[in-house]
């Protein structure tokens, strides 16, 4: 049924780009790129979003102070030329690059950046800055050192600071001009960055346009348009790729691979630096209670629920670092797969009968191809084998981030791509104050006294040890089950070039070509 209703939607592209004119190789395509993904942004200003379809637009459209290697996590000079650091960790100067400009041809330069900066840290900061704490939590004060020269004072040693400056949430660095003349007094609407593409317009639910920027500060984006076209469904963004009507596409479904690639179309995949989680509301009953939680967790086989689901691209987590990233401690496992100790734990606690609430996302995620509704599905079919009953209620993915920040359901499905490589951005997640962050509400005064800790410790085993100890504390208090690590995968034409996507979860256009 799966191919059949994949191959109507195909025809109905293939129609649709006939009637059009617009499909892929045509003379009106050739200088613009047409990305497919599963939803609007949240917004494009990147104090205010925490979202990975906002991300993939800021990306672009946004610099830092830092920024990445285009490939690794490694950092590199954007903005900022260079910087020294004291040798107590609290002071950083950074040297800024001269002659750049926003997009509205306000000059760059260190009151920019502190401005930037300055209204996410108190008390300027507003509870919808979702990044803010994480990235800057640490900054005591900024001061603008000359016209070019931006010194940042921290309360404490940092180890991932730099990396945290080169993150496409809440670091880039957005026209105080701009800012200024918004009469919501944000960016969301209209982004206005320093980086290759400008913005055009925004067309909720159907497309977001970003155009070169002639007057970029560096090499020059390729390909002078781009658009990212909202395509819910994921068979429906497969059958474009297949019907040449995009260029590129995200949520690629497993089942639909091979047709993808059969059709003529590249397959982009990687290891990906990500997680996805099933969350506990463990701030009220009933899982406030964690031999609750032990007892679903017990009734749920993630590594059937993986291979079913994901069929081979994705990895059952076991922990809430991904394998490869420092601080992964392989002896960490949630507690295992065990109906009956299940059905004993829920007797046990009178438990027996009991009836929850699941809320769920309905689209597909980058960690999570199979969409949220599947996945909670599945979940809610082991949990009727010990004798629970869930219900299912799903949102789309912009109510969804609404429904979990205020703390509804008593079990959400969400998940995580890293920002920066370093460990802290993966386990401070369960000691952050924002519910939209930390979403079981968890607040343990141990497990917070170890991320101070391991947030100043040198990069090394003793940096490390520190993280493998929370990995066990999550586990031990089964706040979170960990599902899967996807595979970053996305398919894109025959005839472009250089298209990947970095392991944030970024996708640089600049750098891609058409034939």
């Amino acid at each position: 049924m799966r191919g059949l209703r994949i191959i109507a939607i195909l025809c109905a592209f293939a129609v649709l780009a006939g009637c059009s004119g617009q499909g892929a190789g045509t003379s009106s395509r050739s200088d613009t790129f047409i990305y497919a993904q599963g939803a609007d942004p949240r917004g494009l200003d990147p104090a205010f979003v925490d979202d990975g379809e906002s991300a993939m637009v800021m990306a672009n459209v946004y610099e830092g102070l830092t920024k990445y290697n285009d490939k690794t996590t490694a950092i590199e000079p954007s903005l900022a030329t260079s910087w020294d650091v004291s040798a107590d960790g609290l002071t950083y100067v950074f040297q800024l690059r001269q002659g750049v400009k926003f997009h509205d041809g306000s000059p760059f330069n260190a009151e920019a950046a502190k401005a930037s900066i300055d209204r996410q840290l108190p008390p300027n900061d507003t509870s919808n800055m979702p990044y803010a704490e994480f990235t800057f939590g640490y900054v005591k004060s900024i001061e603008a050192t000359s016209e070019y020269v931006l010194t940042i004072y921290l309360t404490q040693p940092c180890t991932p600071f730099l990396a945290n400056l080169a993150m496409t949430l809440a670091a880039p660095i957005a026209s105080p001009t701009a800012i200024g003349k918004s009469a919501t007094g944000n960016l969301n609407e209209n982004p206005v960055g320093t980086g290759p593409y400008k913005f055009v317009s925004w067309e909720k639910g159907v497309s977001v346009k970003i155009t070169r920027n002639d007057d970029y500060w560096g090499e020059k984006a390729k390909i002078k348009n781009v658009t990212y076209q909202i395509i819910p469904e994921n068979s429906s963004r497969s059958a474009a790729m297949m019907a040449k009507t995009i260029d590129a596409m995200s949520g690629l479904d497993a089942p639909d691979v091979a047709a993808v690639r059969d059709s003529g179309a590249q397959i982009f995949e990687a290891d990906g630096m990500n997680i996805n989680y099933m969350a506990f509301n463990v701030t009220r009953e009933p899982f406030n209670d964690p031999k609750l939680r032990e007892a679903v967790i017990r009734a749920i086989n993630v590594e059937e629920l993986v291979s079913s689901l994901y069929l081979g691209y994705s990895m059952t987590a076991y922990s809430v670092l991904p394998t490869f990233m420092p601080g992964y401690a392989p002896s960490v496992k949630p507690f295992a797969y065990d109906p009956e100790a299940s059905k004993a734990l829920l007797k046990e606690i009178g438990k027996e009968g009991l009836a929850i609430d699941i809320i769920t996302y309905s689209n597909p995620r980058p960690y999570n191809s199979a969409t949220g509704t599947k996945l909670a599905e599945a979940i809610q079919g082991y949990l009727a084998q010990v004798g629970i009953t869930a219900s299912i209620t799903q949102y789309d993915w912009a109510d969804y981030k609404g429904k979990v920040a205020q703390g509804e359901g008593d079990i959400c499905f969400y998940g995580w791509i890293g920002d920066n490589g370093d460990p802290d951005n993966f386990m401070n997640l369960l000691d952050d104050k924002d519910r939209s962050m930390n979403v079981s509400g968890y607040n343990n005064p141990e497990y917070h006294d170890l991320i101070l800790e391991a947030v100043s410790a040198p990069n090394g085993d003793a940096r490390n040890a520190l993280y493998g100890e929370m990995e066990a504390i999550v586990a031990r208090d089964g706040v979170w089950l960990p599902i899967s690590h996807a595979r970053s995968m996305a398919a894109y034409g025959a005839n472009v070039s250089n298209f990947f996507i970095h392991p944030t979860g970024s996708i640089f256009f600049s750098q891609i070509t058409k034939s």
